[in-house]
């Protein structure tokens, strides 16, 4: 037999390197569930729980629990102490959304607190200043991605509606964690030396290495650092809530940033701003009503993939089978073409959500899986138009109120922009709006960009079930709708679901304008068994190892017992987090 004829091909190069990486973790079988992946107990509690990736956030989160807060000032609390102790994903420069349920009503609330693009800056504009780059996208470094930072709103607005404590109380432990310093944990050092390295090698003007790289490099692990700049602005949240930070003396500052380096926002944009309080939508899939909140977020993607799967029985296939995963996969990317084309601000497009949302719907879209054959290329649908790196938190008090809370830079710190004395850095979402005229999501002037930060929330007769999320961009759906599928499907419990090996589809139709050519990759975490990745290869999925900076979420999740009447806490092993409880 002739040599050359056992020389891999590229793809199948990629797929033999895959090797090293899932016959060791195939191996190692969890004494609890049988599967093979590692996993940790449950955090049960019958008061309150606080499930959030960074354990002083969650300690934080439940003193306010234990001083007599609702689940909405224990995420608050979080949230703020996480844009400390975690900058590298979210921060007050950033976005939020929240799902709240509120037990006296029984009733489940939306909000979207995303900021919109600069008044002062039009397509033309826009256009223009890309040209003198010669770029032919919006960056996401410098001045042209940062949109009105909403999650300071959101917070102001979560604690008008559902707050029991003061809110200068939700701000007081951080200030402190600020001003005396706090020990950066593993996962997040990383990830800062990834982000110092990157904003160094394009510096962006402001003060973005004297606030976070004051000694000249990322704080290692283990090392104090503080941020005395953060926390005068804190202070000053405490003292002058919301309009401090949008009428004040901040907002004044931040214009005088922008002006003064070429930015765009102004303080009108900061004045006019405003948080939108909105009904989530929800689908029902195997008796579990699943909530989501619609456009410009990417929920409606869990929700289109799960009606489309429920016409499979991914239990007979089997956990992780390569046939249960191809179906899953192909899900995604129907999903993500009409996410690609319909998931905009509702207030510059017309969103088909009833038509999304369909079953009839999703019969349609489920006919194009081919069950032996990876799609290469695929187009939107035809929805009936009719009316009807990031930081994820979940938290539940005593009274039976559950919050679902997201709260993002968009990537790492943002854009890079940071105005000095104030502590924090800007986001970059406005990277994603497309440029062609005529799409859905093509920039204008005081738009919401299309954004990839969602919260989950499930009910289950009529009672809540389970508030969760899964961080990372694109990811979140995908990761979604794995651990709904593990728990609903394959019996496991809310912390295996988290901790068992994810898939992820890159190469989808993007919202910015890119089209899925060539039926994109799936990347694998090591727990896939070696005849899954064999079955995906063998139906034309391009399949490859992780690199280094690839990331599979991070998941938190908090479920109620209604039986025993506790809370169950879980906090995956792929951040620092924690879940806590009393």
């Amino acid at each position: 037999m002739n040599a050359h004829l056992f020389l891999p091909t590229p793809r199948l190069a990629r797929w033999l390197a895959l090797l090293v990486l899932v016959l060791p973790a195939a191996a190692q079988v969890d004494r609890l569930s049988g599967r093979n992946f590692a996993t940790r107990s449950e955090v049960l509690a019958p008061h309150g729980m606080v499930c959030t990736s960074h354990p002083l956030a969650s300690q934080i989160g439940l003193d306010v629990l234990k001083a007599g807060g609702s689940a909405v000032d224990a995420a608050i609390a979080a949230n703020v102490a996480l844009a400390l102790m975690e900058p590298v994903n979210c921060g007050p420069g950033g976005d939020l959304f929240a799902i709240v349920y509120e037990a006296k009503t029984k009733k489940v609330y939306g909000l979207n607190a995303s900021g919109r693009s600069p008044l002062g800056l039009s397509l033309a504009q826009l256009q223009a200043e890309l040209a003198k780059q010669n770029r032919t996208k919006i960056p996401m470094q410098g001045m042209l991605p940062v949109s009105v930072p909403g999650a300071v709103d959101g917070w102001f607005e979560l604690h008008k509606k559902f707050g029991k404590l003061p809110a200068a109380a939700l701000f007081t432990p951080t200030i402190k964690y600020a001003e005396e310093g706090f020990p950066v944990t593993e996962f997040i050092a990383y990830m800062w030396d990834v982000d110092v390295r990157t904003h160094r090698a394009t510096p962006t003007p402001g003060a973005y290495l004297s606030t976070y790289a004051p000694a000249g490099r990322a704080p290692a692990k283990g090392e104090v650092f503080r941020n005395p700049a953060l926390a005068r602005t804190l202070r000053r949240l405490a003292e002058g809530g919301r309009d401090a930070f949008y009428r004040g003396d901040l907002a004044t500052a931040m214009d005088a940033y922008f002006s003064a380096n070429g930015g765009w926002l102004r303080k009108r944009d900061f004045e006019q701003h405003t948080s939108t309080w909105i009904d989530p939508v929800a689908v029902n899939y195997r008796g579990h009503d699943i909530y989501q909140l619609p456009p410009n977020t990417q929920g409606v993607a869990v929700l289109q993939m799960l009606n489309i799967l429920e016409g499979f029985d991914l239990k007979r296939m089997g956990y992780n089978s390569a046939e249960a995963l191809h179906v899953m996969i192909e899900a995604k990317k129907l999903a993500f073409e009409d996410r690609a084309k319909f998931y905009v601000d509702p207030d510059f497009a017309k969103v088909p959500l009833r038509g999304l949302l369909s079953k009839a719907y999703a019969a349609e879209r489920r006919k194009l899986i081919d069950p032996d054959r990876a799609a290469r290329t695929l187009d939107a649908g035809h929805p009936a138009m009719n009316d009807g790196d990031t930081i994820y938190l979940c938290t539940a008090d005593r009274d039976g109120n559950m919050v679902s809370l997201i709260q993002s830079n968009f990537f790492g710190t943002g854009s890079g922009a940071v105005a000095p004395g104030l502590g924090f850095g800007f986001q970059n979402r406005g990277a994603l709006f497309a440029l062609t005229p005529g799409h859905a999501n093509v920039y204008a002037p005081g738009k919401r960009p299309f954004h990839t930060i969602i919260p989950g929330f499930a009910m289950k007769d009529g009672e809540p079930w389970m508030v969760y999320g899964v961080m990372g961009g694109a990811m979140q759906p995908q990761g979604h709708v794995q651990v709904l599928v593990n728990q609903i499907d394959f019996g496991m419990n809310v912390q295996e679901a988290g901790d068992a090996a994810r898939w992820k589809h890159e190469g989808s139709s993007e919202p910015t304008g890119e089209v899925m050519r060539d039926g994109g990759y799936v990347q694998v975490e090591s727990g896939i068994p070696y005849e899954s990745v064999r079955g995906l290869v063998q139906r034309g999925h391009d399949i490859r190892a992780r690199s280094p900076t690839d990331t599979f979420g991070g998941y938190q999740a908090i479920r109620w017992d209604p039986k025993n009447r506790v809370y169950i806490g879980a906090s995956e092993g792929r951040k620092d987090g924690q879940a806590a409880g009393y």
